[in-house]
């Protein structure tokens, strides 16, 4: 991969810019993108000292202004694709034009385009709240991936690769980490929380954010699309209604991957029955199910899961206490049945079944847990008795790759250093979730914006964010069914981060790759019903 450093310079920090050397190839795992194992691991020839611009070298202060550039070449899907990388930070300001906080973000823009106005912008986010854009970035739609095994799991020497179905060739890309995340914070102790730990916060702050980059980006006239994962989810689609409204910003599209409930009430009853498809899934993962389900695809099982919920166990529930014992017996009989728990079980809680207690229970004769964002992930608890997990098996595993990745990656490829700590998740709470009508914003947004299109990305083994809850965001987000032909949704046989799979690293990547050419107007085609 050939790689030169330039230098973004910016008023704030030319006075206090340092020299630093570039760094020499990654060793171990961190294989040069195009380059054969064997040559990543040889080290690089000593090179002189390079400048560059980002004085926070010897300091845990955060510096609202300050970038690096890198130049750089990924081939995907077989072709070359030459990029410029920017690792840094741009000011959040308040009303009076103070600055509050610097956020960290990442920009990569594809070099070898005449014409920005029709290059398309997709801007990142991943969820938490409180949890950094490393999701996505370094192991989904970015130039690099972890260096992981085929499913996810963690292999050393840890590090990244290139990523041969990155979305880089066919659009640009920026990942935003909010504050306290990353390596974004608030300039001072003293600035209120308030300003963004919330979900109308979240949204009015990182609207105005997006403003100033796309303007100091010049990318107005491009295509955009917003992305976010799991409460990025209910952040992007606050930002389509917010952006649109108050910054006159209008989308392209909207990409939902493991979305949350948006702000969609579901009431006791119809968020007890709508787990069940979730539970067949991976039941039939762990190989739980009866032989006629288990002999199937999971995508030929699942929709007689599915037309069960909707059509009988929705009802049965909503009659409660005041259903036959008969009846009862009858229902519980099929929930376990598709959910490989037993009978007993489903009676004794009244045919309602937390996830919790389902990932205890489903092989707690075979002494494990089931993973709670991929179920998938085994766990072992010190007792086999209790009625929830001591721990969530999969995002130990993640975090025992994505670490020691970024940090690498960001200081040894993208030449970005600082003292302050790389968050994963940062401190955010008290999180403000009052006024979260997220689902609505989003159905509003397209209602205004004949242009904008979204699509919705599932793992069927996720927990938290299951797919048949996605499914029903969608169905209530559009009663009048006007806006269904916009809309779209894809599920993959993995779990909250799909693409850790590598066969759904891939797929996924097409599916954003289809999404934004069908939702990129041709010249002239004009924005109306």
């Amino acid at each position: 991969m050939k790689k030169t450093i330039t230098i973004a310079s910016l008023a704030l920090v030319l006075s206090n810019a340092v020299f630093a050397q570039r760094p020499q190839s990654a060793q171990g795992g961190n294989s040069q993108r195009g380059a054969t194992p064997a040559a990543a691991n040889a080290q690089a020839p000593k090179e002189e000292p390079t400048p560059r611009v980002n004085n926070n070298i010897a300091s845990r202060n955060i510096v609202p202004e300050s970038a690096v550039v890198t130049n750089h070449t990924v081939t995907i899907n077989g072709k070359a694709v030459p990029y410029k990388a920017t690792a840094g930070t741009l000011p959040v300001w308040d009303e009076e034009g103070k600055t509050l906080a610097g956020l960290f973000y990442t920009y990569y823009e594809r070099t070898d385009v005449s014409n920005k106005d029709s290059r398309p912008l997709v801007i990142s986010f991943n969820g938490g709240p409180g949890s950094a854009s490393v999701w996505m970035h370094i192991a989904y739609t970015g130039p690099v991936v972890l260096n992981i095994d085929d499913e996810g799991y963690p292999v050393q020497p840890y590090g990244y690769k290139y990523n041969s179905t990155s979305i880089l060739d066919v659009a640009d890309i920026v990942y935003i980490d909010p504050v306290n995340t990353g390596y974004s914070r608030a300039v001072s102790k003293d600035v209120p929380t308030n300003k963004f730990f919330g979900v109308r916060a979240d949204i009015k702050y990182l609207a105005e954010w997006i403003n100033t980059f796309v303007t100091r980006t010049n990318r107005w006239a491009s295509p955009k699309y917003l992305i976010g994962e799991s409460y990025g989810t209910t952040r992007v689609s606050g930002l389509a209604l917010e952006l649109q409204s108050n910054h006159w910003m209008y989308l392209n599209g909207v990409v939902l991957v493991s979305p949350t409930e948006l702000g969609i009430e579901r009431g006791g009853v119809m968020d007890a029955a709508l787990r069940l498809p979730y539970f067949a899934a991976t039941a039939w993962y762990h190989k739980a199910l009866p032989a006629d389900l288990q002999s199937k695809k999971l995508t030929d099982m699942l929709p007689e899961v599915e037309t069960f919920t909707i059509n009988e166990l929705m009802p049965a529930m909503a009659r409660g206490g005041f259903i036959s014992a008969d009846e009862k017996k009858k229902m519980a009989a099929k929930m376990a049945r598709f959910s490989g728990l037993p009978e007993k079980v489903i009676l004794q809680n009244n045919l309602n079944i937390s996830t919790n207690l389902f990932w205890k229970e489903l092989l707690r004769d075979k002494g494990f847990t089931v993973g709670r964002l991929d179920s998938r992930y085994k766990g072992i608890d010190k007792s086999d008795a209790g009625d929830r997990p001591d721990y969530n098996a999969e995002l130990t595993s993640w975090l025992h790759s994505f670490t020691p990745a970024i940090n690498m990656y960001l200081r040894n490829e993208l030449n970005y250093k600082t003292d302050l700590k790389y968050n994963m998740f940062g401190p955010v709470n008290p999180w403000d979730r009052t006024g979260d009508n997220t689902g609505e914003n989003l159905r509003a947004a397209m209602a205004q914006n004949p242009y904008l299109h979204v699509l919705v990305q599932s793992g069927y083994y996720d927990g938290a964010c299951d797919y048949f809850n996605a499914k029903y965001n969608m169905w209530q987000m559009d009663p009048s069914g006007k806006l269904k032909d916009r809309m779209s949704w894809e599920g993959y046989e993995s779990g909250h981060m799909m693409y850790l799979r590598k066969v759904d690293l891939a797929l996924g990547n097409d599916h954003i790759r289809e999404f934004i050419k069908k939702s990129t107007p041709k010249q002239g085609q004009s924005a109306k019903f």
